[in-house]
Order: C-alpha cells, then structure tokens, then sequence
C-alpha cells in the first residue's frame, strides 16, 4: 500500500481526534458562557461533562456527519457532475484539461 495514503489517512484521524477534543472544550466554554446567566439554575460544567454533552447529542441527534475512510467512500457526487461536464466539452477543450490537470500516473481515456 501507498505509504502517502497510509501517512495522510494517520493525519487526517489524528486531525479529527484533535478537532473532537476542540470542540468539547469549545461546548464547555460555550456552556459556561451561557447557560448560569439564562437560567438561574445552570451550573458551570468541566470538560469532560461537556465532552459527554458532545457524545450525548450525537448519538441523540446523529450530528457530526462527513466523509467515511479517509474520503475513499465520498465524491460520488462530484464524481458525477465532472462526468456531466467532460461529456459537454469539445475534443480541444478535453485535450486542455488532460493537459492541465493529469499529473504524472494517471491513465487518459486514450490510454486506458
């Protein structure tokens, strides 16, 4: 396997575990903000607590929704409008995009 793709697939869990630990100290802050001056009953919380409000509402309300495995399974839908394009385009202006956009590896129509 592509020691590229295993080094950003490590990068890009390590981003989303880090990203993760940002927002619950984000939630705390927002939190203790808040909610004691709206509602007199409110307390402050720590950050595990707001960490937990964080884990509580995405399995209530099934937020935090994005790509699955490193991208592998998402741009099916860019996918398709390229495809829209490609087929509207005129042998020359292919030619242009082949030119510009097929960095070194990547396979024409022509030599498929």
């Amino acid at each position: 396997m592509n020691t590229h793709f295993i080094k950003r697939c490590i990068g890009i869990g390590l981003a989303v575990i880090a990203g993760t630990f940002l927002l619950g100290f984000v939630v705390m802050q927002l939190w203790n903000w808040l909610m004691p001056e709206l509602f007199t009953g409110a307390h402050t919380i720590n950050y595990w607590q707001a960490f937990g409000i964080l884990v509580l509402s995405k399995i209530l309300f099934g937020g935090f929704k994005g790509r699955r495995g490193c991208g592998v399974h998402h741009g099916h839908h860019w996918r398709s409008r390229f495809k829209e394009q490609w087929s509207g385009m005129s042998e020359e202006e292919r030619e242009k995009v082949r030119k510009c956009c097929n960095p070194d590896g990547w396979k024409s129509d022509e030599n498929k």
